[in-house]
């Protein structure tokens, strides 16, 4: 290290991780035109990895003795399927893999919390020639864009099997009459739009909220290492660890509410008020 260089400090090294590899700088609040590559390219990546996995799972399949592997999947396919079918009251033949789709998906990009937070600055980029100091954050939903971006794709799927059950006519009568009945039509509209954007943006954030607070502590116990004598770094293996086993609870238990919320709003759209 030379005389101008120097340890990053603590909210120097947090402000460095939970910055996003970004098409551009960022510098208004909102700002639509601005791509986080990162978050981008850790969701395509788990998702195309779930459906090898799922994909994996369908072709060893056999009738006779299953593997763990096997044994494992199909203990998840019926979880699924018995929660589905409790609360969607109709064909369920998308629904059902949706849900399905939705669980793998989210625990996989959950699950890349477990990495060590300096894996990348760290390790692999001055293996490749990369510049240790280019922002680049791992899990997706973590991003509040990744996780307001799963939920916007779940609206999307509330509108369509509200009008695919109801009909457009029957929709729009829904969304002019219910709760207060006709007479009270702007009000109901009113309610209704709110209602919508509110599933939309509690889903996304409790998602976001949780896996950043957790990404967050990881950083904090990360940090623990720096401090001066054996007792950081016996506190940080420790803190760690222990952070860790209980961060498994919260890395599927986010992911089966995810689940568990998007087939309740679907459910809710088959449903007439």
């Amino acid at each position: 290290m030379s005389a101008t260089e120097h340890a990053p400090s603590a909210s120097e090294y947090i402000v460095h991780h939970l910055g996003h590899l970004s098409t551009k700088h960022q510098e208004n609040i909102v700002d639509f035109s601005i791509v986080n590559m990162d978050t981008l390219f850790w969701s395509i990546f788990c998702g195309i990895l779930g459906l090898i996995i799922m994909r994996l799972a369908a072709r060893k399949a056999t009738s006779g003795v299953p593997t763990r592997f096997q044994a494992a999947v199909e203990m998840l396919v019926e979880m699924v399927e018995e929660q589905s079918k409790s609360i969607v009251h109709g064909d369920r033949s998308f629904i059902a893999p949706l849900a399905l789709t939705v669980f793998v998906w989210v625990s996989l990009m959950n699950s890349l919390d477990f990495l060590p937070v300096d894996l990348f600055s760290g390790l692999i980029f001055p293996l490749l020639g990369i510049s240790a100091e280019m922002h680049h954050r791992v899990v997706p939903t973590a991003d509040l864009n990744g996780a307001i971006g799963i939920s916007l794709g779940v609206l999307l799927l509330m509108l369509y099997y509200s009008v695919k059950i109801k009909g457009l006519g029957g929709f729009i009568h829904e969304l002019l009459s219910a709760p207060f009945g006709i007479k009270m039509a702007p009000f109901n509209l009113l309610l209704q739009l709110i209602e919508f954007a509110a599933k939309t943006v509690s889903l996304g954030m409790r998602l976001f909220g949780n896996m950043f607070a957790g990404e967050l502590l990881f950083l904090l116990i990360a940090l623990l290492g720096g401090m001066v004598g054996i007792g950081g770094g016996i506190g940080q293996v420790i803190a760690g660890s222990a952070w860790a086993i209980f961060h498994i609870l919260i890395v599927f238990l986010q992911a089966f509410i995810f689940m568990m919320l998007t087939l309740v709003y679907i459910g809710q759209a088959h449903d007439a008020h």
